[in-house]
């Protein structure tokens, strides 16, 4: 397992000799010791960056595209190790880790590894006897921010569209969860990517995070994560006039019409909210259910929500591990004392398991609360797995639900009803609206949210926009232009 800094193609110590021990939150074990970055070494790694740009930038797009598919084979080919070791880091259960994860990590470069040499420029039809072309131009170098919900996920979210585009990467990983992407960096240089384009370098927000927003050679920042810091570092990036792409919180959500089939809703739901113990920003966690077929929706998810089987990640048949940390973890806890304060009624969940085997570790049970409107656990991101349920009579009412919070990342509905499924997608305050599905992603559809959950956009033709700028090109084919001033 590496431990050091990734920084112009070799791993080195920090620069000031500070670590981070990193843990195991199935029983809080140590997993490793790895070195901090600090503002010291996030100048030596944008300028290796800013070093590597120039001929990063003239490689011919095919061959960007080339290392970025060979970057997608070695990590299949050392899936079951990067697996194991997300699991290990974050909690989230091996099944997820194999079957999602790590497939979705290659599936993302393996897109944009397709995609280097085919983004294509345009011809603007301007006046007669001009040509004006528009082509699109790299940034420079990019600093990427990664949370730790989803860390070896986002590493390829972030870093594949902004190598394709070809650009350089400076990446802080979270201090909470940096081990598969320090393999993920030792795979770059198998891969054969230059020096300096990618740079890894896990620690902490206050010191390496501010040093690579505010720091005058970088680009862009690119930073998930939450609301409150998403919007501290738009103004420290701001400063300096760099551009930022923040995908930042949400509170999806998700409405069940009568006419919906209950069964498909149920395990939909489940998905949406469960998942990751509901560690994501576009986790469904508002059900907001017709009243008419509450009971029976409610009848089923309750039952559904007790089967789940939550345990020791590394066994395959955990379908729900630990949170990420203790702090987390208290933090979700908080809220369902909250939702008590505020008059809700916990259905099922709303505490640790009793099982001695899982003491040690960051569980928290999977939790359903009936809440009160407008109250704080309906509107507040928990980020956890941890559903509020409300009712609704019309559809109008529905929509009123839905778009009465601040955040706009992700929403859902269940509904047999053509009409309405599009009429509701098309109205509800979301990025991203599923009709009879919840939190399905793929590369080549625009992943981001509105309000207080961001702008820009991941994934996709749209990300290939987020990391290249626009330069018009204007030739005078033939065009006869008089004299502004006919006495020159």
């Amino acid at each position: 397992m590496r431990t050091q800094l990734f920084i112009d193609g070799e791993f080195v110590d920090g620069a000031e000799g500070r670590t981070i021990d990193v843990f195991d939150p199935h029983d809080m074990s140590p997993l490793a010791t790895i070195a901090e970055a600090t503002e010291v070494d996030v100048d030596r790694a944008v300028a290796a960056a800013k070093r590597a740009y120039p001929q990063w930038k003239l490689t011919a797009a095919s061959e960007r595209g080339r290392l970025l598919l060979k970057f997608a084979d070695a990590i299949e080919a050392n899936a079951e190790e990067l697996a194991l070791l997300e699991t290990r880091d974050t909690g989230h259960p091996l099944r997820d880790t194999r079957g999602l994860d790590v497939p979705r990590t290659a599936g993302q470069f393996r897109y944009f590894g397709g995609m280097a040499d085919k983004y294509l420029g345009s011809v603007i039809p301007v006046d007669r006897g001009f040509l004006d072309y528009v082509v699109r131009e790299p940034l420079g170098v990019v600093g990427s921010i990664v949370p730790w919900n989803f860390p070896i996920m986002f590493v390829s979210w972030k870093m594949a569209p902004a190598l394709a585009a070809g650009n350089c990467i400076v990446m802080k990983p979270s201090e909470l969860t940096p081990l598969t992407a320090l393999r993920v960096a030792e795979l770059a240089a198998e891969v054969g990517f230059p020096p300096g384009v990618i740079n890894i370098l896990p620690g902490y927000g206050q010191s390496a995070g501010a040093r690579l927003v505010g720091h005058p050679d970088v680009a862009k920042i690119s930073f998930t994560g939450s609301t409150p810091v998403g919007r501290m570092i738009a103004g420290q990036a701001a400063v300096n006039g760099t551009r930022v792409h923040l995908e930042l919180g949400g509170k999806g959500a998700n409405i069940v019409f009568p006419d919906a089939n209950i069964a498909k809703a149920v395990g939909g739901t489940a998905f949406g909210i469960f998942h990751n113990q509901g560690q994501a920003c576009i986790a469904a966690s508002r059900l907001i259910v017709h009243e008419s077929v509450v009971d029976e929706f409610l009848e089923k998810f309750l039952a559904l929500t007790a089967s789940i089987r939550v345990g020791d990640p590394k066994d395959p048949a955990t379908e729900m591990g630990p949170l990420t940390s203790p702090m987390h973890r208290e933090r979700v806890l908080s809220y369902v004392d909250v939702a008590t304060e505020e008059g809700g009624e916990i259905l099922i969940g709303g505490k640790a398991p009793s099982d001695p085997t899982l003491a040690d570790g960051c569980y928290v049970e999977p939790t359903v609360i009936r809440a009160r409107p407008k109250s704080r656990v309906t509107c507040e991101e928990v980020f956890g797995p941890f559903m509020t349920v409300q009712t609704f009579s019309t559809d109008e009412e529905a929509l009123e639900i839905a778009n009465d919070v601040d955040f706009g990342l992700g929403g859902g509905l269940w509904t047999n009803d053509l009409s309405r499924a599009h009429r509701m997608a098309r109205d509800m305050n979301a990025g991203m609206v599923w009709i009879n599905s919840y939190k399905r992603v793929h590369p080549g559809s625009p992943f981001g949210g509105m309000g207080s959950s961001g702008y820009g956009r991941e994934m996709g033709f749209e990300a290939m926009h987020e990391y290249t700028e626009a330069k018009s090109v204007w030739v005078n084919v033939d065009a006869d232009i008089p004299p502004f001033y006919p006495r020159g």
